[in-house]
């Protein structure tokens, strides 16, 4: 496993321990607190904030935005009780497969 596989687990695990064991104050016990229409929401809001700096110049400011969608979907993802190795073994069978949306148009703008 990479040093950033490890760190993505880590944090995966942090977030889980925070969700088993709250500290009071934390935005992961915040969001977890919340529930899952406030943590659906998070979600929603950083994609946007991802699209809108990928149409920008700055690469740090796009680092920062993925950064924040990453962190949000695992939250989404502890929420539901889905483990990366999960994701891991979907985006596995998928290796090699032909796009089903080849046969749909090109978009040519958003």
């Amino acid at each position: 496993m990479s040093e950033n596989q490890q760190d993505l687990q880590a944090l995966y695990e942090l977030i889980l321990n925070r969700k088993k064991t709250p500290i009071a104050g934390s935005y992961t016990d915040y969001l977890f607190t919340k529930g899952l229409d406030k943590i659906l929401k998070k979600v929603g809001e950083e994609a946007t904030e991802v699209i809108v700096a990928a149409k920008n110049d700055s690469d740090a400011e796009f680092i920062y935005e993925v950064s924040d969608l990453a962190y949000h979907v695992l939250v989404l993802m502890a929420q539901r009780g889905i483990d990366l190795d999960q994701i891991k073994t979907e985006l596995a069978k998928r290796e090699g497969l032909m796009s089903k949306t080849k046969e749909r148009n090109e978009i040519k703008k958003l």
